[in-house]
């Protein structure tokens, strides 16, 4: 019976993980970017249930055999392995805004925070005080040769991530002047957005504002070669979460707590008719 309060606690504090990941998604539905988290889990090894009066080895003429059979198996509980975030595709948003950009594929923007690089897949930026691409936190987003400062109206980001500028008011004479992007009569290339991946993205970390950190798991940044995702101008990403799929969740982790609940009362509720009836009988 004690072990059955231990065995139902368990189940109580698991079903408390999954309850908060899925309180957690649906707050963020409308969220750009946002990745939905799941909570998986581990049992604790299950005993082997014996008679306690049959214990020995008994021979026969094919061998021996065991006088105390097992009766079955008892469960001791569950307990949280891990949080992990689902990085599924979420659909896209038109916005019509020349500085939001979404990501079509795996990739994430790359942000210089006070804490360092972090990696983001919420496109929804802004133009900052000093001309400088940011997020709506004021952290900025960088290319491949650092902060990418623009002006509103004047540029124009392609599918492969190159940010292109109006050449008649590039103020650096190093910028590369080229006709074939066809968006003004001449073009200079400004920078490239910088976008990476990771071998493992699922053992990214969340650090708040849509912000991720690698982790020795999830392997250093690399720049994508082969399947570099498509950057999209004037569309967001919206969040990957299904609010139907996570309400029936919801239901589910409410009924699978009260279940343990029930488990561990049935457990007090016998232990304390066991000690009723023992003092009654003087045992």
């Amino acid at each position: 019976m004690i072990r059955g309060w231990y065995t139902g606690a368990s189940g109580m504090r698991a079903q408390q993980w999954r309850l908060d990941a899925v309180a957690n998604n649906l707050a963020n539905i409308d969220t750009d970017g946002y990745k939905r988290d799941l909570a998986a889990f581990k049992a604790f090894p299950e005993l082997l249930l014996r008679r306690t009066d049959d214990d020995g080895v008994y021979r026969h003429p094919f061998g021996s055999a065991d006088a105390a059979p097992i009766m079955g198996k008892l469960g001791t509980g569950v307990e949280l392995n891990e949080l992990y975030t689902a990085f599924e595709q979420g659909a896209l948003k038109e916005t019509q805004s020349d500085f939001d950009l979404a990501l079509d594929g795996r990739g994430f923007f790359t942000v210089a925070t006070p804490w360092g690089e972090r990696y983001t897949r919420n496109g929804s930026f802004q133009l900052g005080k000093e001309g400088y691409l940011e997020t709506k936190e004021g952290y900025p987003v960088l290319g491949e040769k650092g902060p990418i400062r623009v002006k509103a109206n004047n540029f124009q980001v392609d599918k492969e991530g190159r940010v292109w500028i109006n050449a008649a008011y590039a103020d650096d004479p190093n910028l590369m002047i080229s006709r074939e992007n066809n968006i003004w009569e001449e073009t200079a290339l400004l920078d490239s957005l910088k976008i990476v991946d990771f071998a493992k993205d699922r053992y990214l970390k969340k650090q708040g504002s849509s912000f991720y950190r690698e982790t020795n798991e999830s392997g250093p940044a690399v720049t994508p070669e082969e399947r570099r995702p498509r950057v999209i101008q004037g569309f967001t990403e919206a969040s990957n979460v299904e609010p139907v799929a996570e309400m029936v969740r919801m239901i589910e982790v409410n009924r699978a707590y009260e279940a343990n609940q029930k488990t561990v009362q049935s457990g007090d509720t016998m232990l304390g008719t066991l000690i009723n009836q023992v003092l009654r009988f003087g045992v």
